[in-house]
C-alpha cells in the first residue's frame, strides 16, 4: 500500500470553552521536514506536536496550522505589580517640596501600564495542550486518510506502466536471438558480393557473426530488468514507506535499460528501448511522490 507525500487534513472541537483548529497539509521532499505554527502562548506544544507528527508522517514537507480561541472569557488575568505601583506613588508625592499640589488619584497612577501584568490562567495550560494534541490526532488521520487514498491511485497508475514495461522487454526478448542471424546472413551477402563469390569461407563468417553476439549480447541485462521488475512489484505492496527504495530500484531499472540500448545494435529494439524509457520515466514522477 502506497502513501503519496502530497496531503490535506483538518479537526476541530470545541469544548469547555475553547475551540481548537488544526490543519495539516504536505507536498514531496526528500526528508521529514515539518514546520509547526501555534498560538503566541503555547509555542512550548511545538516540540510535543513534532513528536505526535514523527507516529503519522516519515517523509514529506510537512505545514501544521493550530488556532486556539477561547470562546468564554479571554484566558487571562489582570495582576496588578504592588512593588511598582508604590513606588509611583511615593515618587508622585515626593513632588511636594517642589511646591505641587497632591492630587494623587488612581486615574493618575493608572496611566503607568507596567504596573499591570497579563498572566495566564495556570490551571488551563495542561488541559488545553491535550486538548490540542488530541485534536491534532483527528486532523492527522485524516491527513493520512487522505495520502493512503491518493497513494492508492498512484500505485493503479504505476502498475498499469510496470506492465506496459515487461510487455517491452518481452518483446526485446523475442526479437534478440534474430538479430544475430540477420547479421550472419548480412555479413555473408556482403562478403559475397565483394568477392564476387557465392563460395565464401562459412568459417569466417560463423567466427564474425559470434563476435557481433558477444558484444551485442543483452541476455544479462534482461534477466537483471525482469527481475528488478519482479522485485518492484513485490515492494508496493508493503505498509511501510518504500518511496525511497522505489526510486533506487526505478534507477538501477534505467540503468539496465541503457545499456540494452547501447549494446543492442538493431533499429527495432532501439525502438522499443525508446518506449521502455518513457514508462520508466513516467514510473519515476510518480515515485517522487511517494511517501
Amino acid at each position: 500500500m502506497l502513501k503519496s507525500m502530497t496531503g490535506f487534513g483538518r479537526a476541530e472541537k470545541t469544548v469547555d470553552g475553547f475551540n481548537v483548529k488544526v490543519n495539516l497539509k504536505s507536498v514531496n521532499h526528500r526528508y521529514m521536514d515539518i514546520a509547526i505554527k501555534v498560538p503566541k502562548y503555547y509555542t512550548f506544544m511545538e516540540e510535543k506536536i513534532r513528536q505526535a507528527a514523527a507516529k503519522y508522517i516519515s517523509r514529506g514537507k510537512v505545514e501544521v496550522y493550530v488556532s486556539l480561541e477561547r470562546i468564554e472569557g479571554s484566558g487571562k488575568t489582570v495582576v496588578l505589580d504592588k512593588d511598582v505601583a508604590i513606588n509611583y506613588v511615593n515618587a508622585l508625592k515626593s513632588l511636594k517640596k517642589f511646591g505641587l499640589k497632591d492630587d494623587v488619584k488612581i486615574s493618575t497612577i493608572a496611566q503607568y501600564h507596567d504596573i499591570f501584568k497579563l498572566e495566564s490562567d495556570e490551571t488551563d495550560e495542561e488541559y488545553v495542550s491535550n486538548l490540542i494534541l488530541e485534536v491534532f490526532s483527528e486532523a492527522a488521520e485524516d491527513f493520512v486518510n487522505m495520502r493512503i487514498n491518493e497513494g492508492k491511485n498512484m500505485e493503479q497508475d504505476i502498475l498499469s506502466h510496470i506492465d506496459i514495461l515487461a510487455e517491452n522487454l518481452s518483446k526485446v526478448e523475442e526479437r534478440y536471438p534474430q538479430i544475430v542471424e540477420e547479421y550472419r546472413n548480412r555479413l555473408m551477402r556482403k562478403i559475397s558480393e565483394v568477392l564476387e563469390d557465392k563460395n565464401v569461407d562459412e568459417t569466417r563468417v560463423i567466427t564474425e557473426a559470434a563476435v557481433f553476439a558477444e558484444k551485442s549480447d543483452i541476455g544479462e541485462e534482461t534477466v537483471r530488468l525482469r527481475s528488478h521488475i519482479k522485485e518492484f512489484k513485490k515492494a508496493i505492496d508493503t505498509d511501510l514507506p518504500i518511496g525511497k527504495k522505489l526510486d533506487f530500484m526505478i534507477q538501477e531499472m534505467n540503468r539496465e535499460t541503457n545499456t540494452m540500448g547501447s549494446k543492442a545494435n538493431d533499429v527495432e529494439i532501439s525502438r522499443i528501448i525508446v518506449n521502455m524509457k518513457s514508462e520508466i520515466e513516467k514510473i519515476r514522477e510518480q515515485i517522487q511522490n511517494i511517501e
